[in-house]
């Protein structure tokens, strides 16, 4: 019987590799906790403090850090909520945009290497399993459900 605990320990030590090496633009050297930051500040609409770190799954401590770092980076930015004013927003820079368009595009590159020793029907597989995976994590009890 596989090991599925140690296959996904290789996959997640391999993806940590990767994080570690790809993550540098714009001559600024981006952690992988602040690509995820980025990434998800991206691609949810001006949210709250609090909600990007209930995404990502972090405490507000750790990720107000984060956050403070990236300003001084000017990739991201903080404004007050035009209806609350003691809720602060989060959005991308021009800076912060190309930069997490440049991670995206040095992840795409290096996921379609990977698939690129895989015929279309295995990549297909991977895919799809992949999904179905996310799918059952999220309905799962012990895991992470605010990624969703």
């Amino acid at each position: 019987m596989e090991n599925t605990r140690e296959l996904f320990q290789i996959m997640t030590r391999r993806f940590g590799l990767l994080n570690k090496n790809c993550c540098t633009a714009g001559g600024i050297d981006i952690s992988l906790i602040q690509s995820h930051i980025l990434y998800e500040i991206e691609h949810m609409h001006q949210p709250s403090i609090q909600q990007a770190a209930d995404v990502l799954g972090t405490d507000i401590t750790t990720f107000s850090r984060q956050i403070q770092s990236l300003i001084k980076l000017n990739l991201i930015k903080k404004t007050p909520h035009p209806d609350d004013r003691r809720v602060h927003v989060l959005s991308l820079t021009t800076e912060g945009k190309f930069v997490a368009a440049t991670i995206d595009h040095q992840m795409n590159a290096y996921l379609d290497e990977v698939f690129s020793h895989m015929n279309e029907f295995e990549k297909e597989t991977v895919i799809r399993s992949i999904k179905l995976l996310n799918a059952s994590m999220a309905k799962s009890s012990v895991c992470c459900t605010p990624l969703g």
